[in-house]
């Protein structure tokens, strides 16, 4: 099918745009490498440790590599967890996954025996903290072998009277650590006149007045000129492969049993293609210019997303010719 083909599209431009909170959220898993993990091993023992590089200086947390000699550091050893504040600022706000659900202070705190300073928060009234401060170590219940394990900091100069933990675990030699930021985004007029018409089982492009080209998600402008993109038009929900990977690798939060298809789809009467899964097929018998077609979900189900089409599935029509789709790899 050609972009003729498609049919102009009525939208209201009255409707202001969309806007919603977006939270992009990741775990972050690393190898904490032999020096940290006597480090996370040790918290998880409700003990403290440090390393001493080369000019005597004992840095805490460890440092992996002498600031002075850039050579790798090996001589661990023990630290005080009780300290003094060198520095604060004040939490008034809490914010979700911080140490305290109250407001509390963040600090720089130099530990006994150390000479470098480690940022922690400390359990204080406002008013109450002050540089110079003296501070110890509060230990969570079930200490896990992370910087977590120190729940916070309070005043006072007795270490907390706790039992040290006999840990009888493999050393920690993995670091998880849950990564999230939140927004307020807010869509711009072509993505909300694409989101709505998802709400309404609709695929709507944008379409050039210069080029002709449609773009599917549409764009704020056209690539080509630069200018506003304000023809939309809506779209046939049956498309081309054009490109696509078989994941066979298993992730966290995968959704889809591997081996599944992502394959770039180009609409009929589109000029770029977008990615979606297809399935109902044996991944090994997915094609470039393979003919598919949408699996929408039930209606009741419909939101303002993409994922309004489950998948896209073969509609046994003969394949693509290449030369039909080869501009828009």
């Amino acid at each position: 099918m050609t972009a003729s083909q498609s049919r102009p599209a009525s939208t209201d431009h009255r409707e202001p745009p969309l806007s919603a909170p977006l939270k992009l959220s990741f775990d972050y898993t690393r190898s904490v490498g032999p020096l940290l993990s006597q480090f996370f091993t040790a918290l998880r023992e409700r003990r403290i440790v440090g390393v001493r590089g080369s000019d005597g200086r004992v840095h805490v947390p460890p440092a992996e590599y002498d600031p002075v000699t850039y050579e790798a550091l090996t001589e661990v050893v023990p630290v005080s967890s009780v300290g003094t504040v060198v520095s604060w600022t004040w939490q008034r706000e809490p914010l979700e996954g911080q140490p305290l659900d109250r407001p509390f202070a963040w600090a720089l705190i130099k530990l006994d025996g150390a000479d470098t300073p480690l940022l922690h928060a400390v359990d204080a009234k406002e008013g109450e903290l002050s540089t110079g401060a003296r501070v110890h170590v509060h230990w969570v219940d079930e200490p896990v072998g992370a910087i977590t394990d120190i729940a916070y900091f309070v005043p006072g100069e007795t270490a907390e009277d706790v039992p040290a933990v006999s840990d009888d675990r493999d050393p920690v030699t993995m670091l998880v650590v849950p990564s999230a930021i939140e927004i307020q985004h807010t869509a711009s007029r072509p993505e909300s006149t694409y989101l709505r018409g998802l709400r309404d089982g609709k695929l709507l492009g944008a379409r050039s007045g210069d080029t002709g080209k449609v773009y599917f998600p549409p764009k704020e402008a056209d690539p080509a000129t630069g200018k506003e993109l304000d023809q939309f038009v809506e779209l046939v929900d049956k498309g081309t492969v054009t490109t696509f990977a078989i994941i066979n690798i298993p992730f966290a939060g995968q959704r889809i049993k591997p081996p599944y298809v992502a394959a770039y789809v180009l609409l009929d009467g589109a000029d770029i293609p977008f990615l979606h899964l297809v399935t109902d097929i044996d991944a090994s018998e997915v094609r470039m210019g393979m003919r598919v077609e949408a699996v929408w979900k039930p209606q009741e189900e419909w939101g303002l997303g993409i994922d309004n089409i489950s998948h896209f599935r073969p509609t046994g029509e003969p394949d693509a010719d290449y030369d039909s789709y080869k501009h828009h790899l």
